[in-house]
């Protein structure tokens, strides 16, 4: 079943791309509003990447200093 869901993904993706080639090359309307779906997934996904990747990034500094030998206690 999953595979199932894999392969429909991997088919809309490819159908994407191929809308958006088509569409740079003065394709039909609707193939335009595909394309200019796809490109908006795309940058939707890339922007929630590198909000992960900074997330990510931001906490490894915070474990590093606070594993550095700081204390949070009594300051002595």
């Amino acid at each position: 079943m999953v595979g199932a869901v894999l392969v429909g993904v991997l088919v809309l993706v490819l159908a994407g791309c191929g809308c958006i080639v088509w569409a740079a090359r003065g394709g039909p309307g609707w193939v335009r509003a595909v394309a200019a779906v796809t490109l908006g997934a795309g940058d939707l996904l890339r922007g929630a990447e590198q909000r992960r990747r900074r997330r990510q990034q931001r906490e490894r500094w915070l474990l590093g200093r606070n594993s550095s030998g700081e204390s949070g206690g009594d300051g002595s």
